[in-house]
């Protein structure tokens, strides 16, 4: 007995989001969800590449275990995701979830990776086969969390584990499963779960017999909820193959669509080059050509996948030559001719090579503007400082670059160190900062003041001229000033006219003269206590 699944699947972008980041696929053996993440610019070209990626394992009698051609395609997504990354970091850090069913014969081969989920009604038994790959779901498992506090958790939308850009190989969980005609799945994203409760889905899925009513019911429920995410759903229910069905899966457009896709590489390349001679499994896949396959077979395609089949910007390839030129179609730079890919690749390395060498000339001449100013404006500073043990004017800021001094000296004075203050020798030694040269000069001028009020203290004034005393002794004698050295100072002569008083004592009316010694006065060129003073 031969089983073909029956489907129905819908996607909306949601009340919330400005894009459709999901995308999904149904068929007659092939039943896939991917919700993409990664921001505007990869979430969508993640779901829409690993989604596309798959369709081609939509067909009937694997010869041997469909479940491991399910796993090896999702791993090869995943590479290619990386890839993708690599020749365009404006899609760094993109990933999506996988949850996939393949029905080959009576058994189906269920895949999934993060925290898409699937369900299945069997036997009148309706349960959860998926099991998330979040934080939270990790803290229930372990007993750290009880299942009814997860979705107020801050971090329940945390991911474990997604295929994209990650280092790790992707870890699936697989598992294979009897099939069984009318057991019915529900694949979704989890904008249904984050509005409808597990048991609001399985009343649905359980009355709704028509798949397409069950889909739309679903999703029109999520919308008035709020829907805050991308909401996607697939529901496939396993059923008897008529001769209808094995007639059109006996037809499938693949290897049609590999020589097409091989000829239209051969006539836009001339010569003939690698990349032709070469074709196989890793060929590229060409918008037409995907809209070929798809055209011949009974299927449905939504979200992300489907719009960038109907618009050709096919964000898979399954060729590395041709990467670039996906790539750049998945960033809306519009698809490039095949035929220029070799040119293309060319010019963007010499733009690479002058890039590098313009960026960084651009920065050096930066910086050195950057020093040349500074510089400029340390030489309008002055500051007072030692100087071999003087005081000196300096021009500059005393701070070094390693060995490059950003101050010279600009005047020196003779006002040793040693002669000034304790305090202000403290002073000079850390360095008196100055506003200008004038004020530098200032400060020196303070300093000489110092150095004079400590060096020089005030001289006395010079002793008047002496005056004979008047006593009984007829003798009168000169007494000439303290300052006065011996060799200077004239002896006083009395005058020759005595004059007699009333005791008859002759007393002399002169009065001798004294002139006071020269006393060296401070001055220019003069020292004071053995320091030279200015």
């Amino acid at each position: 007995m031969a089983l073909v699944l029956r489907f129905a699947a819908r996607s909306d972008v949601g009340m919330v989001r400005s894009k459709n980041d999901d995308s999904a696929y149904a068929g007659r053996y092939l039943a896939v969800v991917a919700d993409g993440m990664g921001g505007h610019a990869g979430g969508n070209i993640a779901s829409a590449s690993t989604v596309l990626d798959l369709i081609h394992l939509d067909r009937r009698d694997y010869a041997d275990d469909a479940g491991t051609h399910l796993a090896d395609e999702i791993q090869t997504a995943n590479s290619l995701l990386s890839e993708l990354v690599s020749t365009n970091p404006q899609l760094a850090g993109m990933g999506t979830t996988v949850t996939a069913v393949l029905l080959n014969g009576a058994h189906l081969s269920f895949a999934h990776i993060g925290d898409s989920r699937a369900y299945r009604l069997k036997d009148d038994v309706f349960e959860q086969v998926s099991v998330d790959h979040t934080f939270v779901q990790r803290l229930i498992d372990e007993g750290r969390l009880k299942p009814e506090e997860a979705d107020i958790h801050p971090h329940k939308n945390v991911l474990m584990r997604v295929l994209g850009d990650v280092d790790a190989s992707p870890e699936l969980d697989l598992n294979s499963f009897d099939a069984a005609p009318g057991e019915r799945w529900l694949l979704c994203s989890d904008g249904l779960n984050a509005v409808l409760n597990d048991v609001t889905v399985e009343r649905v899925f359980r009355e709704t017999t028509d798949l397409q009513a069950c889909v739309d019911t679903l999703v029109e429920l999520t919308l008035a909820g709020g829907s805050p995410d991308n909401v996607t759903v697939v529901v496939i229910e396993v059923d008897e193959a008529t001769s209808e069905d094995l007639r059109t899966a006996s037809l499938t457009a693949i290897p049609a669509a590999k020589e097409a896709a091989d000829e239209k590489a051969s006539d836009d390349e001339a010569p003939k080059d690698s990349k032709a001679e070469n074709a196989g499994p890793g060929t590229a896949i060409r918008a037409d050509v995907i809209r070929q396959d798809l055209s011949s077979r009974p299927h449905s395609l939504v979200g992300s996948a489907a719009l960038a089949t109907e618009t050709g910007q096919i964000p898979i390839v399954t060729q590395r030559s041709t990467e670039r030129r996906a790539s750049m179609m998945l960033t809306h730079k519009g698809e490039e001719p095949e035929s220029e890919d070799t040119d293309d690749s060319e010019d963007q390395g010499q733009r690479r090579r002058w890039l590098v060498p313009t960026f960084l000339t651009l920065m050096a001449l930066i910086l050195a503007s950057v020093l040349w100013f500074g510089y400029t404006w340390t030489q309008t500073r002055y500051y007072v400082a030692s100087f071999e043990n003087k005081v000196a004017i300096f021009n500059g800021v005393s701070q070094a670059i390693g060995p490059i001094s950003l101050s010279h000296v600009y005047e020196e004075t003779n006002i040793p160190v040693a002669s000034l203050p304790e305090f202000q020798r403290n002073r000079i030694e850390s360095t008196l900062a100055a506003s200008d040269l004038e004020h530098a000069q200032e400060i020196v001028a303070d300093l000489r003041e110092d150095q004079r009020a400590l060096n020089c203290p005030p001289v006395a004034a010079p002793s008047p001229s002496a005056s004979p005393s008047s006593s009984a002794d007829p003798s009168p004698t000169a007494e000439a000033s303290p300052n006065s050295q011996a060799a200077e100072s004239p002896t006083a002569t009395p005058s020759p006219s005595p004059e007699s008083t009333a005791s008859g004592t002759a007393q002399p009316s002169g009065s001798p003269e004294a002139t006071p010694s020269a006393e060296a006065q401070p001055g220019e060129g003069a020292e004071c206590g053995g320091v030279p003073v200015e």
